[in-house]
């Protein structure tokens, strides 16, 4: 069974950075593309980045451009996101997602998903 579990998450102040890690377990990590999504407090769960089994290409939310940085580590079956100059609008609950196949950008592409880990950027 597929199981996906962030870590990293925690208080920062603004302009401060987080490490957030997914590890996965379950399946051949290194067949699936994963996804980092995050969900505000009364706002719909949105979009932050991915990156494909290989590597390369790598969206990013607009609002994340030029501070965060998705990788991965294919032999300890981990995905990491890197969040530099944080902001108190990054503040979320912050999910990894996986899928067979090609990389997503839209919560439906997913089919796996971690419980979550909270980010919260105090000003």
């Amino acid at each position: 069974q597929v199981q996906l579990v962030e870590s990293g998450g925690g208080l920062v102040q603004a302009g401060g950075s987080l490490r957030l890690s997914c590890a996965a377990s379950g399946r051949t990590f290194s067949s699936y593309a994963m996804g980092w999504f995050r969900q505000a407090p009364g706002k719909e769960r949105e979009f932050v980045a991915a990156i494909r089994w290989s590597g390369g290409i790598t969206p990013y939310a607009d609002s994340v451009k030029g501070r965060f940085t998705i990788s991965r580590d294919n032999a300890k079956d981990t995905v990491y996101l890197q969040m530099n100059s944080l902001k108190p609008e990054d503040t979320a609950v912050y999910y990894c997602a996986e899928r067979l196949g090609i990389i997503g950008t839209t919560i439906k592409d997913y089919d796996y998903w971690g419980p979550g880990t909270q980010v919260t950027v105090s000003s």
